[in-house]
């Protein structure tokens, strides 16, 4: 029993994909050219009892140069307190790993986005990070700089006549540019690398 709802509950899934990309076939002429949109990565600033709530705020503006190419803008705001190279696991954010204090970083950024077949895509994005460190006393102890190139492979799916669409990718973050970062902050940092393996789970409007 438990076989067969799945099986039917695939071949849903499986059925509303291929109307929803028939819909989008027949309107290739007609496709809107703005979204503005966010990420799902904003429901950790929820966590309960987080001791280093991330405080995560992002903001997404882009344009459909065609059906296939797209640039964009986002903005980015959070609050870090952990090297950024650690791998998620029982490393991150562990009790002695953490820097001591914390980073407060905006980042504006540029992307380009290519879609191969179907909601298949490539992207890749510039961060322009500006930051501001914090002893443990939440003392400001300087300012610096990172460069992050962030690659992605992800799919969009779409909704109520491609008005709404979220994008599910897996990305790695590589920083090749990082400057004024304050002795006791690299010291922690110095063990792991220059990259990161992350989620994408963005979402937007259409219009």
């Amino acid at each position: 029993m438990q076989k067969k709802i799945l099986w039917i509950g695939l071949a849903l899934v499986l059925a509303s994909s291929l109307e929803v990309n028939a819909q989008y076939a027949k309107q290739d002429s007609t496709y809107k050219k703005w979204f503005v949109g966010s990420s799902f990565l904003m429901l950790g600033n929820f966590i309960p009892n987080d001791q280093n709530p991330p405080e995560y705020l992002q903001l997404n503006v882009g344009y459909r140069i065609t059906p296939k190419d797209v640039v964009s803008f986002r903005f980015k705001r959070s609050i870090y307190s952990w090297p950024i190279g650690i791998p998620f696991g029982p490393s991150f954010d562990a009790p002695g790993l953490n820097y001591p204090g914390h980073a407060r970083i905006l980042a504006p950024t540029l992307g380009y986005q290519r879609f191969w077949w179907k909601g298949v895509y490539t992207s890749v994005y510039g961060l322009n990070a500006f930051e501001k460190y914090f002893n443990e006393d939440n003392q400001k102890i300087g300012n610096g700089y990172t460069l992050y190139l962030d690659f992605y492979l992800g799919y969009q799916f779409k909704f109520f006549k491609n008005r709404f669409f979220f994008e599910p990718a897996i990305g790695v973050s590589y920083w090749p540019v990082r400057t004024n970062v304050p002795e006791s902050f690299k010291a922690v940092e110095s063990k792991w690398p220059n990259y990161f393996i992350q989620p994408g789970l963005d979402f937007g409007f259409n219009f």
